[in-house]
């Protein structure tokens, strides 16, 4: 299994990215599922969707370290979560990659995306006008995927829907890396949090941003 990156955030903390390279045949053969999943497997008519959905679960059990089932759902925000393992997961996935990220302790949000110019066309759509003045953010694209990738763990991380990324996540100044991290705001409905969200571009061109934190 191509496990390009893995790497222990704390003591019960761990992310990993997997690069697809497999078959959906040879992903299938890694995994235990029940109707339910299969269910979902024959629903997708792409097939680019149904690797990504196949090679998250492969990478999952990989980081789980375990051959039982493993039963995976989503409540009813979309969130995933685990029904017979002590873990809070998150998911991503984009082209040829999958990440997974898992926490005994705090609940985590992980985001994974190919680096892209069109994303100059929707920059005002999640980022507002104070964080487009940011010389790091701006038009420059990495700056711009750092700040979507920062917003979108953050979502994850939080869960439930009704999370603005322009109104709601606010990306504070922060030095553009290779590998980093920033601060961000959030108002959630209990309250204005501060959270430290970590970044980093691949060699191939993609960006991945993560981050954990008691909710």
């Amino acid at each position: 299994m191509p496990v390009i990156y893995n790497k222990n955030i704390d003591e019960h903390s761990v992310l990993a990215i997997w690069k697809i390279e497999e078959t959906e045949a040879e992903l299938l053969a890694g995994l235990q599922l029940k109707q339910h999943e299969w269910d979902i497997i024959t629903s997708f008519n792409n097939g680019k969707r149904l690797l990504h959905w196949l090679s998250t679960r492969l990478l999952l059990r990989t980081l789980l370290n375990t051959e039982e089932y493993i039963d995976c759902q989503f409540d009813e925000d979309g969130k995933p979560f685990l029904t017979n393992f002590d873990y809070k997961i998150s998911l991503s996935h984009s082209y040829d990659y999958a990440a997974v990220m898992i926490s005994k302790d705090h609940a985590v949000g992980v985001d994974i995306e190919l680096i892209k110019h069109k994303i100059k066309s929707i920059k005002h759509k999640f980022l507002n006008d104070i964080e487009l003045a940011q010389k790091q953010i701006g038009d420059n694209i990495e700056g711009l995927y750092v700040c979507w990738c920062a917003k979108e763990a953050i979502y994850k991380w939080h869960g439930k829907k009704g999370l603005e990324f322009r109104q709601h996540i606010h990306i504070k100044p922060f030095k553009l890396k290779n590998e980093g991290s920033l601060n961000a705001i959030v108002e959630l409905p209990s309250g204005t949090r501060a959270l430290t969200v970590n970044y980093f571009k691949t060699k191939d061109g993609y960006m991945l941003g993560y981050v954990q934190a008691p909710i």
